[in-house]
């Protein structure tokens, strides 16, 4: 398509050449003079003097004067007022979502009598198993070995990747993405001390809870509910590898990148951010609004939103400055 057809797609404004023939996407090092890119982190920047892209989706702060082309060739630049978000746009378009799963019941699949699935256009893959009493709603696509224990809700558009585990009684929302190796509703780690030293299994009775427009990664544990629900809420997003506790709360539009883990009911608020290899012991509140770096250890609870970070959690200014007092004092040495 012509450039101007792109910006139009996006909503941007051309200036250059709006009738440059656009096939493709690229990263801005190795896109070709028919691929459109983008620069949404001013960390890559430094790349546009080198492109060899057809033209480059920027945003409003651009300055192309300040980057001398390594060439005499002027590149076109759409200007938006998000050039990440636009970009994603241009990547649904130029390289849409394959068909995963063809519509209907694979014939190695094994579902059980009980089960409901009167949705229109659902895709259930090879060897998936589908227990008692299972509802599973409109297109929801559920590929090869995956598991769904009796008595397990699945909303609407639901995608399922292969190799999931679903327990029994779990409900998971609309719209919903469960990337490979993913379990949910493994039993709650609850143990009870005996008088001789040995350890008896506290049951763990309860179910997990997914809100919709929730997407968990790769490998990922959700452990049920000792009693009553562990709670993920609408629009979290969870990275690979993470473990969630039973009975923990995580508010909606929260993201939780690799390797964190949280222990048991303990309550995470709204629109937090959290680093990778976050560590969260259980039993604490963590307000709405709060922002963990990676590798940042909490062990109280967080009452207001902020920036916190360090081996016990603080106020990211505050370990700053224990940090330059720290080195300081090794230079007086």
């Amino acid at each position: 398509m012509k450039l101007l057809e792109v910006a139009q797609l996006i909503g941007g404004e051309v200036t250059g050449d709006h009738s440059v023939e656009i096939t493709g996407i690229g990263k801005i090092e190795t896109a070709t003079a028919e691929e459109i890119t983008f620069i949404a982190n001013p960390v890559y920047e430094k790349f546009f003097s080198g492109t060899s892209a057809g033209a480059v989706v920027v945003s409003k702060r651009f300055n192309p004067a300040l980057y001398e082309r390594l060439d005499d060739r002027s590149v076109p630049l759409v200007i938006v007022d998000d050039p990440y978000l636009s970009f994603l746009t241009l990547l649904d378009y130029f390289s849409p979502q394959t068909e995963l799963q063809k519509i209907g019941i694979h014939e190695t699949a094994v579902v059980m009598d009980t089960a409901e699935i009167s949705g229109e256009d659902v895709r259930i893959g090879p060897q998936v198993f589908i227990g008692e009493k299972v509802k599973i709603g409109n297109r929801v696509s559920i590929l090869p070995n995956t598991v769904i224990l009796a008595g397990a809700e699945i909303g609407d558009d639901v995608l399922i990747y292969p190799n999931v585990t679903i327990y029994n009684g779990c409900k998971i929302g609309k719209r919903v993405i469960i990337h490979s190796g993913t379990v949910i509703g493994s039993d709650g780690f609850g143990q009870a001390k005996n008088a001789d030293g040995t350890f008896q299994k506290i049951p763990q009775k309860g179910i997990v809870v997914i809100g919709d427009d929730v997407e968990i990664g790769s490998n990922c544990t959700i452990d049920r509910a000792t009693m009553g629900e562990t709670i993920i809420h609408n629009g979290v997003k969870l990275d690979n590898m993470i473990q969630i506790a039973h009975n923990v709360e995580i508010g909606e539009n929260t993201v939780i990148a690799a390797q964190s883990g949280i222990a048991g009911s303990t309550k995470i608020g709204k629109n937090c951010m959290i680093g990778g290899k976050v560590g969260i012991v259980g039993h604490i509140t963590i307000a709405d609004g709060v922002i963990l770096t990676a590798a940042t250890n909490v062990s109280k609870s967080i009452t207001e939103a902020g920036m916190y970070s360090g081996y016990r959690s603080q106020p990211m200014r505050a370990e700053l400055r224990q940090e330059a007092t720290i080195r300081s004092l090794n230079k007086k040495k």
